[in-house]
């Protein structure tokens, strides 16, 4: 395997729905520099419409967004054919256990709050990618 090949089996397509600029750039920025292809957007009806287009390898959702929120946006996502394997990660300002649960019934797989540690962020972000952590069906 040529080191570019290698390069590109280990970026992932990342969509983030972030409407926070501050956590938006500092979330797309750890991930980007990690090789990751983020692809960032601010409302969830907009994030829903880019990965019906074009499914990611992870979509990271923040609970309050424009639009339909990343709750909703989960909710839909479990009932696509085409969406509902992609691994989801919440990243939240919601720290509340019942915010978790209502989030993991959903079907998120991961759920990380605000402020959140970037070394966390990209290895989950990774983790979620390569199978490595997944919800409980």
């Amino acid at each position: 395997m040529t080191q570019l090949h290698s390069l590109e089996a280990a970026m992932g397509r990342i969509i983030l729905a972030e409407d926070e600029e501050i956590s938006g750039t500092i979330a797309s920025s750890a991930l980007m520099n990690a090789g990751h292809a983020v692809g960032w957007l601010k409302d969830g009806k907009e994030v829903l419409a880019a990965m019906v287009r074009r499914p990611p390898n992870l979509a990271i959702l923040d609970c309050n967004m424009p639009g339909m929120s990343g709750v909703l946006v989960l909710r839909e996502m479990r009932r696509r054919a085409d969406l509902c394997e992609v691994p989801v990660l919440m990243l939240t300002g919601r720290t509340s256990d019942s915010d978790e649960r209502i989030a993991r019934f959903a079907g998120a797989d991961e759920y990380l709050t605000k402020p959140f540690d970037l070394i966390e962020l990209v290895q989950t972000a990774e983790d979620l990618m390569n199978g490595k952590r997944r919800r409980l069906s």
